[in-house]
């Protein structure tokens, strides 16, 4: 990990129209093991289908290990637990909620991977719950070559870590060792994490990345909540001349008073010469960016609580052909947002103002938990 591999293949899933199939077709085509690490899963729709998926491929043979986090995974029924279990699903949850710490409590899992016979990866910011089927904007990517080999790795730490609970402490005896990674591709990548405030390798990342761009930064997060440093990067690099975007969520979105505190920046953004798009046709969930040729994709919002709380891993591509995608992807979705002028902004209401400073004062003091 951290280590950039050459000869991977990815491949750009845009929505989950895309990739749900992608992913449950390679659910279906597993012959030795499924590894699976979510954040959110809650009982519904979607996770009917996940659930139905992973019992069908144990009860075929395959070794299927299920890692959830222990506070994103709360809206999943004892039932679908037991569903799980009874099939033949290792289940284990991360950090389940306790009385040790508050601090304890507040680091989350908040990863997002789905591995296959060690041959193949989708990353991005999915779930298992029913907003991704037609509510929410998401995105993910789909690897192969050696960059597999680290996502498992990955996987394997964490599974069989002190802050994972359930049944089984380590992974089933009968899980084949991980292949050797065969090359998949042309393409140049590198796994990226996070580790909250411990590990912050996903944030230097960014930071240089930002510092570094020549001709396009663009920035797409569900929660525009970044830090100082950040925030600065991004300004300073609009007055150098580079086309710095940001493709935030509109009205749309499951956290307003987020997006409230959120829109506390725009104004300094705006004057900078940062141009800001809200997306309009649904609560825009992905986090992905473009720097020149670099992309970044996974489940990192690149906010100050994630990146100081929380378990993060992102997949990065160096490849001219695969930023041209991410780039035509963004800019499709530009044309579907509205774009904030500087000029309006300036005018809004007294309450729009007042919204902003309180929930900005509210996001202050959640930042100083820290």
């Amino acid at each position: 990990m951290l280590v950039w591999r050459e000869h991977n293949r990815f491949t750009l899933l845009p929505e989950a129209a895309n990739f749900l199939p992608a992913m449950f077709a390679a659910l279906e085509q597993a012959e030795r093991y499924i590894l699976v690490e979510l954040y959110l899963m809650e009982s519904g729709q979607l996770a009917d289908r996940v659930i139905a998926s992973l019992v069908d491929a144990a009860r075929r043979g395959v070794t299927v290990c299920l890692l959830l986090d222990g506070f994103g995974s709360m809206g999943l029924s004892r039932h679908d637990r037991q569903r799980l279990q009874d099939g033949g699903v290792a289940l284990r949850f991360f950090n389940p909620l306790g009385w040790h710490s508050l601090t304890r409590n507040l680091s989350r899992d908040h990863r997002k991977i789905v591995l296959v016979d060690g041959r193949v990866a989708f990353v991005g910011g999915f779930g298992a719950v029913d907003e991704f089927l037609d509510a929410w904007y998401e995105i993910a990517v789909r690897a192969e070559g050696p960059v597999v080999a680290d996502w498992e790795a990955l996987f394997r730490r964490l599974w069989a870590s002190r802050f994972t609970h359930g049944e089984r402490k380590s992974l089933s005896p009968s899980l084949p060792e991980a292949p050797v990674s065969e090359p998949g591709g042309n393409m140049r990548g590198r796994v990226m994490m996070g580790r909250g405030y411990r590990y912050q390798a996903i944030r230097l990342s960014l930071q240089f990345r930002v510092d570094n761009a020549q001709s396009r930064l663009w920035l797409c997060t569900p929660y525009f909540v970044p830090t100082l440093a950040l925030r600065k990067r991004l300004k300073r690099a609009a007055r150098r001349g580079v086309d710095v975007r940001l493709l935030l969520p509109g009205g749309q979105n499951d956290h307003l008073s987020v997006r409230y505190a959120s829109q506390r920046f725009y104004a300094a953004m705006l004057k900078a010469g940062v141009r800001i798009f809200e997306f309009q046709p649904s609560f825009i969930h992905a986090k992905f960016v473009l720097a020149d040729d670099w992309s970044s994709i996974g489940s990192c919002n690149f906010d100050h609580w994630n990146l100081h709380w929380n378990l993060e891993a992102n997949q990065e591509v160096d490849d001219a052909a695969f930023a041209t995608e991410i780039g035509a992807l963004f800019e499709r979705n530009f044309l579907l947002s509205d774009e904030v002028s500087a000029s309006a902004w300036a005018g809004r209401s007294w309450y729009q103002r007042a919204r902003e400073w309180l929930f900005g004062v509210f996001d202050g003091l959640l930042t100083r938990l820290k």
